[in-house]
C-alpha cells in the first residue's frame, strides 16, 4: 500500500474525552491522505473505547506503553508511523476541516521540513479558557512572539501542540532527546541547527484548550519557566533577553511585597506599576475579545502567567547555578 502523506501523532494521558473531540475533528478533514497514530502513555483511564469508535473512519493505529513522558511517546510513534511527514498534536486540540489542506499547501509551496501553526480560542471555550488563551497569545505577556515567523525570540520554533516534521528530519535527529521540560523547543533548535527549513503556517491554526482553571494554569506555567532553563543546559545561546522578562516581573512582585511591609510609601509606588499593567491588559483584552468578563479574567491570567513562569525560571536557574558551582 502507498504510504500516507501525513502521520498525525497524538500522545494521550488520561484524556479520552479530549481525544474523542480531536478525532472527531480529524474525521472531518477535507484532505484525506493521512493516518493517525495514538500513543497511550501509561494512562490509568485509557481511550480504547474512543479508538473503537473511529477505527473504521480512517487509518488509525493505537499503541499502549508504559509512561515515559510526551517526548518519548512521540518517538515511539515516529518509529511506527508510515507517513512522509509527521504532525504532532496535543490531545486537547481542536482542528478546522481545512487544517491539513493548509498544511499540505504550505509544505509544498515553501519546501518546509519543520513547521507549525498558531493557536486560538474556540467559541465553546469557557471564559477562563478564553482569558488564558488571550494571555498566552498576547504581545503584552511575551506570548505573542511565539506565533510569528520572525520575532525577538529568534527564528520560529514550532511547539509540540501543533508541530510538523518531515521524515528526513526524524531520520537525521532520531527524534526527541529529552521527554519533558522544554523537549519541543530543544528539538526545534536542534532541527534548525542541522539546516532544516522552519516555517510558520499561519492558516494551520488549532484551538488549544490548555488548562481549565487558574490553579492548573499556574502549575503549567511554573513548569514552562523551569523548562526554559533546562533548554539552556543544551543550548546556552538560546537563552534570550526576552526570556528574562517574566523573571523581572516575578522579582518586581516580590520587591513590591517587601516594600509594602517595610516601607509602605515605596510599596504603594511599586504597586501602582502592577495596577497600570493590569489596566493595559484589560484594555487590550477588551479590544481583542469584546468581553468585559474575559478582559477582567485576562488580568488574572496574565499576572499568573508571568509570575508562575518567572518563579519557575528563578528556581531552576538557581538550581543550575548551584550545580555548576558544585562541579
Amino acid at each position: 500500500m502507498k504510504a500516507p502523506a501525513y502521520s498525525l501523532i497524538i500522545p494521550v494521558y488520561n484524556r479520552p474525552q479530549e481525544l474523542d473531540e480531536l478525532l472527531g475533528c480529524i474525521q472531518s478533514q477535507e484532505f484525506k491522505d493521512f493516518e493517525v497514530v495514538v500513543i497511550e502513555d501509561g494512562s490509568t483511564e485509557d481511550a480504547s473505547a474512543v479508538i473503537e469508535k473511529y477505527k473504521e473512519a480512517f487509518s488509525l493505529a493505537y499503541y499502549v506503553k508504559e509512561n515515559g513522558g510526551q517526548g518519548f511517546a512521540r518517538n515511539y510513534a515516529f518509529e511506527r508511523a508510515k507517513g512522509d511527514y509527521f504532525i504532532i498534536l496535543d490531545s486537547d486540540a481542536l482542528l478546522e476541516p481545512s487544517y491539513l489542506t493548509e498544511v499540505d499547501k504550505a509544505v509544498k509551496a515553501e519546501g518546509l521540513d519543520l513547521f507549525g501553526g498558531p493557536d486560538q480560542d474556540h467559541p465553546s471555550f469557557t471564559p477562563i479558557q478564553k482569558a488564558i488563551s488571550y494571555s498566552m497569545t498576547s504581545f503584552f505577556t511575551t506570548g505573542g512572539i511565539r506565533g510569528k515567523e520572525k520575532n525577538i525570540g529568534g527564528q520560529f520554533h514550532p511547539r509540540s501542540f501543533n508541530m510538523g516534521i518531515s521524515r528526513k528530519v526524524y531520520e537525521a535527529t532520531g527524534g526527541f532527546k529529552i521527554t519533558r521540560m522544554g523537549e519541543d523547543i530543544e528539538f526545534s533548535i536542534r532541527c534548525i541547527s542541522l539546516g532544516f527549513k522552519s516555517g510558520l503556517i499561519s492558516k494551520a491554526f488549532i484551538y488549544h484548550k490548555r488548562r481549565t482553571d487558574f490553579r492548573q494554569f499556574y502549575k503549567q506555567l511554573h513548569f514552562f519557566g523551569r523548562a526554559r532553563i533546562n533548554i539552556s543546559r543544551f543550548f546556552p545561546k538560546e537563552l534570550k533577553a526576552v526570556h528574562f522578562f517574566p523573571f523581572l516581573f516575578f522579582s518586581y512582585y516580590v520587591l513590591t511585597g517587601i516594600a509594602l511591609l517595610a516601607i509602605p510609601v515605596y510599596g504603594l509606588i511599586l504597586l501602582s506599576g502592577i495596577i497600570t499593567y493590569g489596566l493595559l491588559i484589560f484594555i487590550a483584552a477588551l479590544i481583542s475579545t469584546r468581553s468585559i468578563k474575559i478582559a477582567i479574567l485576562s488580568i488574572f491570567a496574565a499576572n499568573i502567567q508571568l509570575f508562575a513562569y518567572g518563579k519557575g525560571f528563578a528556581e531552576e536557574g538557581l538550581k543550575k547555578i548551584l550545580n555548576n558551582r558544585a562541579t
